[in-house]
């Protein structure tokens, strides 16, 4: 029986909840998620919960904010001056939208706090700083 680790291609089902049980995520009705163990392209933890897995092994594994998206960071809110926000713009708290970084890239970010003066833009991964819940299963190696 061949045992997942390091390098190895694999594939899994799974579902993600927040420790109040609200499911974010699922493969539910879909293909399984691929990824290479180790490449980095995953969250630590979520990475680290497959390694030593077998194919049809389930599990369900809790992983700290360090482990998955990290904690909120301050440095990740921006303060806009309301006069360079584009008069296409009316912004909402809980609205998002997308700025670009240095290199072009899209950067999504969440308004959380609007007034006359300036809005404020949360850059946080919207899962940043929240301890995840995933049931995961297996499916394929190689």
């Amino acid at each position: 029986m061949s045992i997942a680790g390091k390098g190895d291609a694999v594939k899994v089902h799974y579902t993600g909840r927040l420790l109040n049980g609200t499911v974010f995520d699922s493969s539910e009705g879909r293909s399984p998620l691929g990824f290479t163990l180790g490449d980095g392209n995953m969250i630590k933890g979520f990475d680290a919960a497959v390694y030593g897995m077998a194919v049809g092994d389930q599990k369900s594994v809790t992983i700290p904010c360090i482990e998955a998206y990290g904690e909120k960071r301050e440095d990740m809110m921006l303060d806009i001056p309301m006069n360079q926000v584009p008069p296409s713009i009316k912004p909402e708290v809980g609205m998002e939208l997308s700025l670009q970084n240095q290199m072009g890239q899209p950067v999504p970010v969440k308004v959380v706090y609007v007034d006359e003066e300036k809005i404020t833009l949360d850059a946080n991964h919207q899962l940043a700083g929240e301890d995840l819940i995933f049931d995961i299963t297996l499916v394929a190696i190689g």
